[in-house]
């Protein structure tokens, strides 16, 4: 595996070509004894290819529950019976408090996220109220997802101020129709490259975990090459009691470190995100992450989860020396 590893150091830092399908597929086949020697290479390449800093983003729920659509990884699908309950539209203090605490821990970025197979119209015109509200109270970049656009949706995103919409692949096309059946990867891939069209920056980011082979990750990592995304942010499943996907076990520290490592080293020059499941996946080796390809994390909770406290976090940060500031990407 030493003179695969040889040859991936080569392509990407002395010839800064991006690895085939093929490549990288020989790269996963590497084992447990090599995972340092491919965790270092991933580092080099985040440094070449992305620099040092970090970028730190909070997200916020304005809109939970009550999805119609059925993603079997999701708490929030009406489909399933979960804990959690639909909720309306939170108020614009509400969601203005939250951005506030987010900016005082050093953040860029703000994401506002919707449980909604598409924004109607009446959300259009409240996300396009908030966020130039959010800008100008605090001065981050402000993000969306709020799934599935139409029509001229991304155009008025885009000309109302928001920086970079999130959605999410999830998946490999292959193995989308086993977690998903009320709409299809095609519509997700179509939204994708509508954001990128109209020039708002793509988060379009991975779910790692679902019963996927390992095929079919390095499938997907040759769509996101196509796609060419400004971020990718890596979650891992934790599985939620009353989805279908309760049934999965959590991926291991050593292989989630793996794939940090080949998600970096397929896709270079991108925000790669620390996302959701990473507490219960790593626990106590999320500063290895860091040093693995990682440049940006989501502090304090997530969507229907808790995370670590942003002090938490600033502090790894801190003690690995990597700087906090606002990235972006040219392919």
């Amino acid at each position: 595996m030493t003179a695969i590893i040889d040859h991936a150091r080569s392509a990407l830092l002395e010839h800064r070509r991006l690895l085939t399908e093929e490549e990288l597929s020989a790269l996963a086949e590497t084992g447990e004894d090599e995972l340092s020697a491919l965790a270092e290479l991933a580092h080099d390449v985040r440094l070449a290819w992305a620099g040092d800093q970090v970028e730190v983003e909070g997200i916020l729920s304005v809109k939970t529950g009550g999805c119609p659509e059925d993603c079997h990884f999701c708490s929030q699908s009406s489909a399933f019976d979960t804990e959690v309950k639909a909720t309306p539209f939170l108020d614009t203090e509400e969601v203005l408090a939250a951005a506030r605490e987010t900016k005082a821990t050093g953040a860029t970025e703000f994401c506002i996220v919707l449980a909604v197979k598409g924004p109607d119209e009446k959300t259009m015109t409240r996300l396009l109220e908030l966020v130039p509200i959010i800008e100008t109270e605090t001065g981050m970049n402000v993000a969306v997802s709020a799934g599935i656009l139409e029509g001229d949706q991304a155009q008025r995103l885009a000309d109302g101020g928001v920086h970079r919409y999130n959605h999410n692949l999830e998946t490999a096309g292959s193995f989308f129709p086993s977690i998903v059946s009320t709409h299809s990867w095609q519509e997700r891939w179509d939204t994708c490259e509508e954001i990128k069209r109209v020039g708002m920056e793509l988060c379009c980011g991975v779910l790692l975990g679902m019963g996927e082979t390992d095929a079919q990750r390095v499938e997907l990592i040759g769509q996101l090459q196509q796609l060419q995304p400004q971020e990718v942010p890596v979650n891992f499943l934790n599985p939620r009691p009353g989805t279908p996907l309760q049934i999965r076990k959590p991926v291991g520290a050593a292989e989630a470190l793996k794939w940090i490592s080949l998600f970096r080293l397929g896709l270079p020059p991108v925000i790669l995100r620390y996302a959701g499941g990473r507490e219960i996946t790593l626990g106590d080796l999320q500063s290895v992450g860091l040093t693995s390809g990682i440049n940006a994390l989501i502090v304090g909770n997530y969507l229907t989860t808790l995370g670590r406290t942003p002090d938490e976090d600033l502090a790894m940060l801190e003690d690995l020396a990597m700087p906090v500031g606002a990235l972006s990407v040219a392919w």
